[in-house]
């Protein structure tokens, strides 16, 4: 490897160090008094000895990727501290393989990428939040709302033959439903003992319900062609499974396509399976509205 090529090298993994010291940095001081801002502060000291580290053999300094320092501070703050860290630490492992080129010709490259290592296994034990301890609760309120909702709306929109008929009803539907789902998650929890709180797993379960009642039915309040706004009603639960289930595969360390595939072929499946209920209706039994 050319001399100039291998130091742009390590300028590059300079620059990665120092910016990761900057997003453990501030999100330690967003924690502060709290167990884990103890942890992501020795982290973030860790990884201000790797840009030294680096910075021996480049004798250059380097300043951090403010962006991605924002960046990463911001989804954590918004998406909770497991998904930024976790979806960095996905990052952080492209690091470790180009490290481990460099360990014949730097041999504190070893030290660096199992230090690395002890960071993943540290931040796993060291994160528990409210939102991923109710993670089940959301799943439920979520996949109910999008699998009844999505075949009501198909089903309806072929009965009905208006949107606004259509949005009404698909929101009454949807609201009575969020209500009994939160009360069926609240007796369950309760019931089973779990170590969360009965009255937080119905408020997730109802809340999931609702924003996703609401995403739906959506279409059927802004336009009128009503085969648009089923269209778009399939879209947007698409778009709904494909970003929850990217948000559980980073904080949980699952498979996103098998997750994806199958909540995808049970929506749409019941919403096809519900078109064809609606067809029934109005050809069989002469409803028309």
């Amino acid at each position: 490897m050319k001399k100039q090529v291998l130091k742009d090298q390590l300028l590059r993994y300079q620059e990665n160090e120092i910016t990761e010291y900057h997003i453990y940095r501030k999100l330690a001081g967003s924690l502060a008094g709290s167990p884990n801002a103890r942890v992501l502060e020795d982290i973030a000291e860790d990884e201000r000895k790797h840009y030294h580290d680096w910075r021996k053999h480049t004798r250059q300094d380097v300043g951090p990727q403010r962006l991605k320092v924002w960046f990463y501070y911001f989804v954590s703050r918004i998406f909770g501290l497991t998904f930024g860290i976790k979806l960095m630490e996905r990052g952080e492992e492209n690091a470790q393989t180009q490290y481990e080129k460099l360990r014949p010709a730097f041999p504190e490259a070893n030290r660096i990428v199992e230090e690395e290592n002890d960071h993943e296994r540290a931040l796993i034990e060291l994160l528990d939040e409210e939102r991923l301890r109710y993670i089940g609760s959301i799943v439920l309120g979520l996949n109910d709302a999008l699998v009844e909702l999505t075949g009501a709306l198909a089903g309806l929109t072929f009965a009905l033959q208006n949107t606004r008929l259509v949005a009404v009803t698909g929101l009454i539907t949807g609201l009575a439903a969020a209500f009994s789902m939160g009360a069926s998650e609240y007796l369950s929890t309760k019931t089973e003992n779990q170590n969360k709180s009965p009255l937080k797993a119905s408020i997730y379960t109802g809340l999931a319900y609702v924003a996703t009642v609401v995403l739906l039915i959506l279409p059927y309040l802004l336009f009128e062609h009503l085969y648009l706004c089923l269209a778009l009603t399939l879209s947007a639960a698409a778009v709904i499974i494909a970003v929850f289930n990217y948000y559980i595969s980073v904080a949980q360390d699952l498979s996103f396509r098998v997750r994806f595939m199958e909540m995808t072929a049970l929506s749409f499946g019941v919403a096809g399976i519900s078109f064809l209920i609606g067809l029934a209706v109005r050809s069989f039994l002469g409803v028309e509205v």
